[in-house]
């Protein structure tokens, strides 16, 4: 009779580990399967002239940045001050990706609240977000010269985070 009831307790007792241990992670710390690997290609119209595109292979032999953001995202709004100012320090191209977005949306919030970006692509679909593995925006990617992912942040980029982690990170890929 006790053995019936102890393989059920060690079970419900390894689902709580599980668990503690998941409660006790941040959530912003998702792992990416894209670090260290290649960006993936993609080609968009750009915002401002859906005639003209953009694919990151243009931006091969420098450091950039790849935004994903959208105007009816709220954490998008939050963190745009803060691109705001990453752009106007120079040390990378941002490249904004507008994600799920409306054409007319987009642009009116960039000329309301200033563009941050060398520029802007339209991502209508979702289909380079997905191959992105874009878990929600905004999200962030910082990008070598050779076109491979070197970070990922998942939520708003906060001067924090641009101070600590994404300017050092940036200063070093410049350097090779």
């Amino acid at each position: 009779m006790k053995a019936k009831f102890i393989i059920p307790l060690i079970l419900f007792l390894v689902l709580v580990g599980f668990l503690a241990v998941g409660l006790n992670r941040d959530p912003h710390e998702v792992p990416s399967p894209l670090i260290n690997k290649p960006a993936p290609a993609f080609e968009l119209p750009q915002l401002a002239d859906p005639k003209q595109v953009f694919t990151p292979a243009s931006m091969r032999g420098q450091v950039w940045i790849l935004n994903v953001w959208a105007s009816w995202c709220v954490a998008c709004r939050e963190e745009h001050p803060i691109l705001i100012e990453l752009g106007k320090a120079h040390v990378a191209p941002i490249i904004g990706l507008d994600y799920k977005d409306k054409r007319d949306d987009a642009i009116a919030l960039l000329a309301g609240q200033g563009s941050p970006y060398l520029l802007a692509v339209s991502d209508a679909n979702g289909r380079v977000g997905i191959d992105y593995g874009v878990y929600g925006v905004p999200e962030t990617y910082v990008i070598d010269k050779n076109g491979i992912i070197r970070f990922k942040q998942i939520g708003p980029v906060t001067m924090e985070l641009l101070k600590q982690t994404i300017y050092p990170l940036i200063s070093e890929l410049n350097k090779s």
